[in-house]
């Protein structure tokens, strides 16, 4: 019981720190104008589902690493991103993702 409860804790701990996640507004704006560059193409405009493309609005938000990873070196049919931006505009793109219009209706 003690083990449990000390799982859901952390769990809880956890997800608490993802909900507290907060962004200065001007870096949503630049994520926000980056992925309008470099990502509505594929992931479709405001985040949509295309059905070639994974859907950002469901991307998990305690998973920054992931998705830094997938952007800068790319992932299965996803070109590599680092020789186009920078961590910074990275880091833009995850504000983005976890505070702009990502909302999944």
């Amino acid at each position: 019981m003690a083990r449990f409860s000390a799982l859901a804790l952390g769990l809880a701990l956890a997800c608490a720190g993802v909900a507290a996640q907060s962004f200065p507004p001007e870096q949503v704006r630049k994520g926000a104008d980056l992925y309008a560059t470099h990502c509505a193409t594929c992931h479709g405009p405001r985040l949509a589902n295309p059905p070639w493309a994974a859907d950002l609005r469901t991307f998990p938000r305690e998973d920054r690493a992931r998705f830094v990873d997938t952007v800068t070196y790319g992932k299965k049919g996803m070109p590599p991103w680092d020789d186009v931006l920078k961590p910074d505009d990275i880091e833009a793109l995850w504000a983005y993702v976890v505070a702009g219009e990502g909302k999944k209706p």
